[in-house]
């Protein structure tokens, strides 16, 4: 009997040629295909697979699984990789590789394929799924295969061979760049962007408006959470509402994208240690990034919010690297779901040119105190008793400098200020 294995196929020119490559290998092909919000035809896709030889085409709609169990938890811990990048491929990767394994177990398979190259984030995305949820797979990587690399040199090689298969591929020299898109949003790097030093031309973006071109008065938009979480945004000009959280997310997407919000432009450090450029469109996710972190200053303990922040970095790193389903992941959902039990309440954002700025919010459980805050106010506590909380937290400062003056007399001044 044949092996079986599942690939992880787009209807690319990659993917198309490792579904042939692995049929001329001997495999019988199973290949999954994952409606995450990307501008396909599906239809298309299926029957390109079954065209070309797979004994079996999976297409399954996940847009509602993404939102409610991926994006939604990134946003509740405030994930941002490198304090910039909201993290849109590695989001979805996690889930697309759970439902490949699961696909594989249905169909009592140990073989797993996907396209990504040796150089890139994906492979560790999709492999390490892969071995957290099917430890005996044996996992199929052509881009790090000797037999496929001498094959294929590059894309030429790619082309060729798909010539040679009847593989219908759509290659245009306008378009140099690779572009991975979801509902979360769309990148794009490599080809004409290789260059840090270039910027992006205008004719790239597709999720997104120009600043530039975008309404000339702005826009109000309310967005209601509950424990951390997204459930209403409405549009206070039109009275827009959507509550549904898949509908939710794609109105916040439309409301952000027609008003040039959620454009980055970064360089980043890639988990191989490979520096790349890369050109984000993450709209709806920067609106609700900056809601969200906005009602958390109304409603979040200090302490909390402060020991909460000192683990956002290892959270983006862990979702950035594919360590979704990891024990290290497990133990931080727990405390930042734990941290968001009380961020309930209401902010409206305003929505101009490229910006999403919270102009006002409120909270039934809000920890903000009037009378406390008030300069021209005077309650809650006895001014005078700062005296002696300043004093306490003076002491150590008093017996540091005093140790410096002994040894260094006349010389207070930090080594850092002097000439």
């Amino acid at each position: 009997m044949k092996k079986k294995v599942v690939l992880a196929y787009s209807g690319g020119l990659d993917t198309s040629v490792i579904l042939k490559w692995l049929i001329n290998k001997g495999y019988d092909v199973i290949c999954y295909v994952g409606d995450v919000g990307q501008v396909d035809n599906f239809d298309e896709v299926k029957e390109k697979a079954l065209t070309l030889g797979a004994t079996k085409v999976y297409v399954e709609d996940l847009k509602r699984e993404l939102v409610v169990d991926y994006i939604f938890p990134a946003l509740r811990g405030n994930a941002l990789y490198e304090g910039r990048y909201l993290l849109g491929t590695a989001i979805a990767r996690p889930l697309i590789a759970k439902r490949q394994v699961e696909i594989a177990l249905k169909e009592n398979c140990n073989f797993l394929a996907h396209g990504a190259t040796g150089k890139g984030n994906d492979q560790v995305r999709f492999e390490f799924v892969f071995y957290a949820l099917h430890p005996e797979a044996t996992i199929i990587s052509p881009w790090k295969d000797p037999e496929f690399l001498q094959e294929f040199k590059g894309r030429t090689d790619m082309i060729r061979y798909a010539e040679k298969y009847q593989i219908p591929v759509k290659v245009t020299a306008a378009k140099t760049y690779s572009e991975d898109d979801n509902l979360l949003h769309i990148s794009h790097e490599a080809g004409i962007l290789e260059d840090p030093a270039a910027r992006c031309p205008e004719n790239v973006y597709s999720k997104t408006l120009s600043p530039f071109m975008a309404s000339d008065s702005e826009t109000l938009v309310e967005i209601e959470f509950e424990n951390g979480t997204p459930v209403r945004i409405l549009n206070l000009e039109d009275g827009t509402e959507k509550t549904d959280p898949l509908e939710l997310f794609e109105y916040a997407n439309h409301i952000a994208g027609v008003n040039g919000i959620g454009r980055l432009d970064m360089v980043e450090n890639r988990f191989i240690g490979i520096k790349s450029r890369g050109v984000y469109e993450t709209p709806g996710g920067y609106l609700l990034w900056e809601a969200h972190r906005d009602l958390e200053g109304i409603a979040m303990d200090k302490e909390v919010m402060h020991l909460r922040d000192m683990l956002i970095p290892k959270f983006s790193e862990l979702i950035y690297n594919g360590l979704w389903f990891s024990p290290e992941m497990d133990f931080l959902m727990a405390a930042f779901n734990k941290s968001q039990e009380q961020i309930t309440g209401k902010v409206v954002l305003s929505l101009y040119k490229g910006n999403a700025q919270p102009v006002y919010r409120e909270s039934p459980v809000s920890l903000y105190d009037k009378d406390l805050s008030s300069m021209d106010i005077e309650g809650g506590f006895d001014a005078t008793d700062t005296k002696g909380f300043i004093n306490i937290n003076a002491i150590r400062l008093k017996a540091h400098h005093l140790v410096l003056r002994k040894q260094q007399p006349y010389q207070w001044r930090p080594t850092y200020l002097k000439p």
